[in-house]
């Protein structure tokens, strides 16, 4: 009797056993597929877009007036959260026909522009980077998708959401509101965080494996950006300098945990700057 019972729980353990070695592969291959899937599905929207960036001209004074009025409105979404607004809840009956590639692109430089005069006021602590920096689907984008990332050299190809917050670190990488949208400039840092160590998902876990020099690309609705990696730090997680603008640099900065050895994470930082093009 005691040999049955013996033997019934070797066979129970190594079901266990061979069930978390099998289980979190089959999940992390699922969840490949889903980022792909989600990737091609942006790729496809994309090429719906027309938008043509203008070449630089002299602005009438009606183009005038609608740049003031977006930034204006940029402006107002930049201070929602001191106001304890919630972004999402922007525009959310206004009724978008169709998609508006140019509008979102007019509002993302303007947000861009804005967040060089206003960034250390807004960007003060974890909430202030979880609503999302403009709500999607007030232009006709229902994915929440903006872009996607990919660094060929270790297998990383993650769709970029914005707001920092968990539920969108759960798909993929999550932008952190009140630093620069993935649309590049001078005085821009796009800062995007996600997970590492997340159970049957591999999103920046292989981040710190990346060398100065590697490339790191960024694509929109408009464009794709290319970035170089140049240096690597570990920070405390309230030490968030290099989360801000530095004036006259198109950079990019991917945050992730690593653990400190002592029963806690610190952050890594892999901080690009943008090739010159």
């Amino acid at each position: 009797m005691k040999r049955k019972l013996f033997t019934a729980i070797a066979v129970i353990l190594l079901a266990a056993g061979l069930a978390m070695l099998i289980v979190p592969r089959i999940s992390n291959r699922v969840g490949e597929q889903i980022a792909h899937t989600t990737v091609e599905d942006f790729k496809a929207l994309k090429s719906k877009s027309t938008y043509d960036e203008p070449t630089e001209k002299k602005e009438s004074s009606e183009e005038s007036t609608q740049r003031e009025n977006s930034e204006a409105e940029c402006l107002r979404i930049l201070q929602v959260e001191e106001k304890g607004l919630n972004p999402e809840s922007r525009n959310s009956s206004d009724n978008v026909p169709k998609i508006d590639f140019d509008r979102l692109y007019s509002d993302s430089i303007a947000y861009n522009e804005n967040l060089k005069k206003h960034q250390h006021e807004l960007l003060t602590n974890e909430q202030s980077y979880q609503f999302p920096a403009l709500n999607l689907s007030s232009y006709g984008i229902t994915s929440g998708v903006y872009g996607y990332i990919s660094a060929p050299s270790i297998g990383l190809e993650l769709p970029i959401y914005l707001g920092g917050n968990d539920d969108n670190m759960a798909l993929g990488t999550a932008h952190m509101t009140y630093t620069s949208l993935p649309v590049g400039g001078k005085s821009t840092n796009c800062v995007l965080s996600g997970h590492s160590g997340y159970v049957g998902r591999i999103f920046f876990d292989y981040i710190t494996s990346l060398s100065i020099g590697d490339e790191i690309t960024v694509e929109n609705y408009w464009d794709t950006l290319t970035y170089r990696v140049i240096d690597k730090q570990i920070h405390k997680k309230d030490e968030s300098a290099d989360c801000y603008i530095t004036e006259g640099r198109d950079l990019l900065t991917l945050i992730t945990c690593v653990s400190n050895g002592h029963g806690g994470f610190d952050r890594f930082y892999l901080i690009c700057e943008r090739k010159s093009t």
